[in-house]
């Protein structure tokens, strides 16, 4: 018979495990900065139009309440064709992308989020005449959320 391993074994071994487990991955501004370029080339990012609502504060990371509005009369000539939402922190910078179009009726978006620490959220709008208008919205999370690397 196999003798069952003792409690101090399990607690020595899961010790290890989270020991040479490798360290938590954060994306950095900078690679924030880099989805930003690839969403929107060489074009200029505005500050203005967009309202993101985040509150400042949130006690744990894992369901944090978001959403984004774009003053736009979403009509055939001046509409939002998208809005990405990016951030600091995550192990991911691109959070969110959600197409919409004139049929959409108007350009708001709600929605949950994980987020993995203290950071800077921005949400960018894409809009029809090519043009890429921004807000953005400061956060304090105080149990972090989504802190393995998802690959």
């Amino acid at each position: 018979m196999i003798p069952s391993p003792s409690r101090r074994d399990v607690l020595i071994g899961a010790g290890l495990t989270l020991a040479l487990r490798p360290r938590d991955v954060f994306a950095t501004p900078e690679m924030m900065q880099e989805a930003l370029r690839k969403i929107v080339g060489e074009a200029t990012v505005t500050p203005g139009k967009v309202t993101l609502d985040l509150p400042p504060l949130v006690e744990n990371g894992n369901v944090v309440p978001l959403s984004v509005a774009v003053e736009s009369p979403m009509t055939e000539q001046d509409h939002v064709k998208a809005i990405h939402v990016l951030n600091q922190k995550n192990p991911q910078p691109y959070v969110i992308a959600a197409y919409l179009s004139p049929r959409s009726g108007i350009a708001r978006i709600a929605t949950r989020i994980k987020l993995a620490d203290a950071q800077t959220v921005i949400a960018v709008a894409e809009m029809s005449d090519g043009s890429f208008w921004s807000g953005s919205a400061d956060i304090v999370v105080t149990i972090a959320a989504c802190v393995e690397d998802p690959s």
